[in-house]
């Protein structure tokens, strides 16, 4: 498969291909500070991350699938099929076309773990939806791409990064593994080590998203319709995983656990990719795209974070304006046990307003609100 599409009709972006740029280089360390920081804050946060996660509520995750099997549908059904209808939808040229196209064929990115995390989602889930996409990835990518580019006639063979695949596949269990082994044997020191890597886990997000446009700012390219696809697409990869999860009827916790799963890609992996399969003159305009993409993905994060503080606080509100009485008992048993307003809000949720039956609810933790309620009536 060839990166440009011929006259058919067929293709997607059947519009005259413009001249690619001669000359212009692609900064040489761009690539070295993807690999390097981002495999090294992939393993301290997944470190971290992994003190959250429980071998009991792992081995449900594996005994029973249902939720990895969603997000895995979400991953490489859905996310495959919105990139080919933007490509189609806004006749795209043909580099860029395909530059849309694999990052909706990636695996899922270790931001959205984190990002579950904030949002009080299911991380035994969201870290086993990672694992296994990753995983996935190594068939799914390829036979995602060839079915989705059989109609565009083209002529040159992607390079699907295997290497890279399983150097991520390594990085994020390796991490995880010591994680949870540190919350089984030590489960107050893990939670310390859980809330210090949320937060340094942020600012490396942050860091490497900023370092990445900035040493890339000569690839940066000025298209409007580029830059607007990569701004919808992960918004639209959120909420499509969310409304498959809710009609399979999962709980809220694990509906934003899918949902965040599935709009966020493995940016570097597309990257990689990118480089492998192309020349340096056809990747000044592709780059541009990933690039743009986790800029987004990440202000998406970070706006549904915000979302759904607000909404948490707003529930906390209301239901001490309901029960006036007890907020300084409440307040006393907050202080004893710092989970349990959370946990509450959470059982509360999940009970109320889920549509249907999900995964058999843990049953001490199903008691816990209800000695809440019981002891501040």
């Amino acid at each position: 498969m060839r990166a440009n599409c011929s006259g058919s009709s067929a293709c997607p972006a059947n519009s005259s291909e413009e001249e690619l740029p001669v000359g212009l280089q692609v900064p040489g360390n761009l690539e070295l500070v993807f690999t390097v920081v981002s495999a090294v804050m992939m393993g301290l946060l997944m470190f971290s991350l992994g003190c959250s996660v429980e071998i009991r509520k792992l081995w449900l995750h594996v005994r029973r699938p249902w939720g990895i099997a969603v997000g895995l549908l979400c991953q490489f059904g859905l996310m495959p099929l919105i990139a080919y209808l933007l490509v189609v939808t806004f006749s795209l040229k043909p580099i860029h076309a395909i530059a849309v196209l694999i990052m909706g064929c990636c695996p899922g990115g270790t931001i959205s773990n984190i990002f579950t995390f904030w949002v009080d989602g299911d991380m035994d889930l969201s870290i086993s939806m990672t694992t296994c996409s990753t995983v996935a990835a190594l068939g799914m990518m390829p036979l995602c791409l060839y079915l989705y580019t059989l109609s565009w006639n083209l002529e040159q063979n992607f390079i699907i990064p295997y290497q890279n695949i399983g150097i991520s596949l390594v990085c994020l269990t390796i991490p995880v593994a010591f994680g949870v082994y540190v919350n089984y044997r030590w489960t107050k020191q893990s939670k310390i080590i859980l809330k210090i890597g949320a937060i340094v886990g942020g600012v490396l997000l942050l860091v490497v998203t900023v370092a990445g446009v900035v040493l890339a700012k000569e690839s940066w390219n000025p298209d409007l319709t580029l830059l607007t696809i990569s701004f919808i697409f992960p918004s639209i990869g959120h909420v499509t995983g969310f409304l498959l999860a809710l009609l399979t009827h999962h709980s809220w916790q694990r509906c934003r656990t899918i949902s965040l799963e599935t709009g966020a890609q493995n940016i570097q992996l597309c990257i990689t990719m990118l480089q492998l399969s192309f020349t340096a003159e056809q990747l000044v305009q592709m780059l541009s795209f990933p690039l743009a993409y986790g800029l987004f993905q990440l202000l998406d994060g970070i706006l549904i974070v915000a979302a759904y503080k607000m909404y948490k606080r707003r529930l906390k509100n209301k239901h001490r304006k309901k029960n006036p009485g007890c907020v300084e008992g409440c307040h006393n048993k907050k202080s004893s046990s710092p989970t349990q307003t959370s946990t509450f809000l959470e059982v509360n949720e999940d009970v109320t307003v889920t549509p249907g039956p999900s995964e058999p609810m843990d049953p001490h933790t199903a008691l816990e609100p209800t000695s809440h309620i019981s002891s501040c009536a």
